[in-house]
């Protein structure tokens, strides 16, 4: 459970103290860490032997030997070189140190399985209180679920950057469901609001860009009160992320509370939308529209219908700005200078967009 590397780092911290040479090996024997250079694995029976007897340390040959057990099974052999009484103490401190951490992972990756079906709705009510009153987590405070979805699949350079700007030792929880998503389960202060998640996560977003050189998309859930609602704002964190793809393709951060009205669009059936769209263009549809004059119609949308401020930025005079508003009408029985039809135009823009997206995703 505990990688080689941690294993090594912690005897080569240990030895740095006590300049006293340890090793930790598996129950055949076999060396997975050490800090004694040209050590090889000649200890395999002795090992063997020393495991199955019921001594929990032991001096063979020079070196003290000691178990290490995870719920009272075996589960390394350490070494200390030495015969001496202070050998014999760093020994039993060396796997004093390596038991802690035994248990620290297991409670990690207990913590981490529990949270995986937390956010999956792999567990019952019942199971929720009871698992999260083992595990010593807080059942009532205010959390929210944050989706980080990156573009490699198993970032593990992303992840691990995640998990350092977010250390073990606070109570937020990092996972991962799938392949490409990692899962942030952040615990709020009571003044902590959505616009401040949306802050930390541009704040994560430009970190991960940074140092981990990964394209990412950041959703966030509604903040929950009760750890049996935090899938409820997982489920909406992705909500998020598929519609900001569909309808903000220019924001890389997304919460579910500023959705408007593509979270209704994105719950429409394919059906109705198709109807909508022939009732509103007939034989038509926007996707056979020009570059001119979808540019024109974008940007009539984002000057907030204004004829002059958008002739101004597109260059051209205000006269063929209402040519071609004029010929957008007698093609679609609609004008964009009038409110109703705008709004018409709007919102049919983002059901062709949805359709699209759908349909590209085989549904």
């Amino acid at each position: 459970m505990i990688s080689n590397q941690i294993l090594q780092n912690t005897i080569d911290g240990l030895k740095a103290i006590t300049r006293i040479e340890l090793s930790v090996m598996d129950l055949d024997g076999k060396i997975i860490a050490t800090t004694e250079d040209g050590i090889i694995d000649e200890y395999n029976t002795v090992v063997a032997d020393f495991v199955i007897s019921q001594a929990e340390s032991q001096l063979i040959q020079g070196y003290q030997f000691f178990k290490v057990y995870d719920d009272h099974a075996a589960e390394y052999v350490v070494s200390a070189k030495g015969e001496a009484e202070d050998v014999y103490k760093i020994g039993k401190i060396a796997s004093f140190q390596i038991q802690n951490l035994l248990v620290a992972y297991k409670e990690r990756f207990d913590k981490d399985n529990f949270v995986k079906n937390l956010l999956l709705d792999n567990l019952l009510l019942v199971d929720i209180y009871n698992r999260a009153k083992k595990l010593h987590i807080e059942m009532d405070v205010r959390r929210v679920a944050i989706i980080i979805e990156t573009k490699i699949e198993k970032d593990t350079n992303a992840l691990e950057v995640v998990r350092n700007i977010f250390p073990s030792k606070t109570k937020d929880f990092i996972t991962a469901v799938d392949e490409k998503n990692i899962i942030l389960v952040k615990e709020l202060k009571d003044s902590e609001t959505i616009e401040d998640m949306e802050k930390m996560a541009s704040a994560i977003l430009d970190t991960l860009n940074a140092e981990a050189l990964s394209s990412v998309y950041i959703a966030i859930g509604t903040i929950v009160k009760d750890i049996k609602d935090v899938s409820r704002s997982f489920k909406e964190a992705k909500m998020a992320l598929e519609v900001g793809k569909i309808f903000f393709v220019e924001k890389h951060v997304m919460a579910y509370d500023n959705l408007g009205i593509g979270r209704l669009i994105y719950q429409l059936p394919i059906p109705l939308c198709k109807m909508f769209i022939s009732e509103i263009f007939s034989t038509k549809s926007p996707d056979d529209f020009d570059e001119e004059t979808l540019t024109t119609i974008n940007k009539f949308f984002d000057n907030s219908l204004n004829v002059s401020e958008t002739s101004r930025q597109l260059y051209i005079h205000r006269n063929t700005l209402v040519y071609r508003l004029d010929k957008l009408q007698k093609n679609t029985g609609l004008d964009l200078r009038v409110f109703d039809d705008a709004i018409t135009f709007k919102i049919a823009l983002m059901v062709v967009k949805y359709m699209k997206h759908m349909i590209e995703s085989d549904y």
